[in-house]
């Protein structure tokens, strides 16, 4: 019995005739590039996560590159981020010649650790971005407290996290500019990339849409240097099509990994944590093991997939070297680093491939 970590065929099959209706409905218009079904998707979402704008851009990537210079984050600043998450976060705070500045996380979690930031804030500070990793938000209250406290912007990196609350509140129910990711493998993606940021912000949404569009919102009258970070008509068409089903998906995910939780009594690994303010949406469901490799090959053996997410914390990448840090500088990521290993969870997933995910998890011996 195969058990794949993700299965994009099965969810188009199951959504194939609204898909299908969406992409001819986008080409026979010929409105590629924004338009209507760009702004339809934009309001849906916003209202779909509690906030009053979304901004659509080409990827989770540049929602983050955006985001920071929206809120004039540039060279000379320093951001305070996780080394234990994908590039993205780092990447784009580095892009805009501002510095990154880890933090460590919480171990039980994975997600950046309050306390941990605070004692990297300095007078150059200029922003927080927690991750909200695996489809866990970041502790809301505790960030928001700390950026009133000290004056700074907060920047949330939800890639991984639409349709999670925390505290029964929702991402854009919450103070700061959260931005959101639409790969193909993410809760709701799409097929291919695409992005969007999420503001309370009138005068944040209106820089968004400028910069997202070569520094003018359209025309050739140009307000600043921008981009070109457009999220495609295409995309949004089959996004709008994926978003009244995605608590449909998310409650899946949920049911599944109450499943592992119950059945999964192997002591060789640990389960993952949940905050109890938080409602985690489980865009992956991350086990930690000492036997990593050894339990991946007994579940490739057995036809289970699995991935690690991520290998090697950021800080110790060679990328990254010129931030003068080494290893044992953030232990919580180093080790969580060596010991990730995320198992299938999608909501496609049968009850038969659930079951033999947990008995060869259990079964397993190194």
């Amino acid at each position: 019995m195969r058990v794949p970590l993700a299965d994009l065929v099965q969810q188009y099959y199951s959504i194939e005739e609204e898909v299908n209706a969406a992409v001819r409905s986008v080409m026979t218009s010929a409105q590629f590039i924004l338009g209507p079904t760009v702004i339809k998707l934009e309001e849906d979402i916003a209202e779909y996560s509690g906030a009053k704008y979304g901004v659509g851009v080409n990827s989770g990537t540049d929602a983050i590159l955006l985001a920071l210079i929206a809120n004039d984050i540039g060279v000379g600043d320093e951001v305070i981020t996780s080394p234990f998450t994908f590039v993205a976060t780092v990447e784009a705070i580095a892009l805009i010649g501002a510095t990154p500045v880890f933090a460590d996380i919480d171990p039980a979690t994975f997600n950046l650790c309050s306390k941990n930031v605070e004692a990297k804030i300095t007078s150059r500070t200029k922003a927080i971005m927690p991750v909200d990793l695996f489809g866990q938000m970041a502790p809301r209250d505790e960030f928001v407290a700390l950026a009133e406290k000290h004056g700074l912007e907060i920047i949330w990196d939800a890639a991984q996290a639409i349709g999670a609350s925390y505290n029964g509140k929702r991402l854009g129910e919450w103070p700061g500019t959260s931005t959101l990711s639409f790969f193909p493998t993410k809760n709701l993606g799409g097929a291919g990339d695409g992005g969007m940021i999420l503001t309370n912000s009138e005068t944040i949404r209106d820089r968004l849409i400028q910069i997202r569009f070569h520094g003018s919102g359209g025309g050739y009258v140009y307000a600043r240097v921008g981009y070109c970070s457009r999220l495609d008509a295409l995309q949004a068409g089959i996004l709008g099509v994926k978003l009244p089903h995605l608590d449909a998906w998310n409650n899946g995910r949920r049911v599944n990994a109450e499943r592992y939780l119950a059945g999964i009594n192997s002591k060789y690994v640990v389960l993952p944590c949940t905050d109890p303010k938080a409602h985690h949406i489980y865009h992956q469901f991350t086990i930690r093991t000492k036997h990593r490799a050894e339990l991946m090959v007994h579940l490739k053996s057995n036809l289970i997939d699995s991935g690690i997410y991520y290998p090697l914390a950021l800080h110790l990448q060679e990328a990254y070297k010129y931030l003068g840090c080494k290893a044992g500088d953030y232990p919580h990521s180093e080790q969580a680093a060596a010991e990730v290993l995320s198992i299938p969870i999608h909501p496609g997933l049968t009850t038969e491939q659930i079951n033999h995910v947990i008995t060869q998890i259990n079964a397993f011996a190194p």
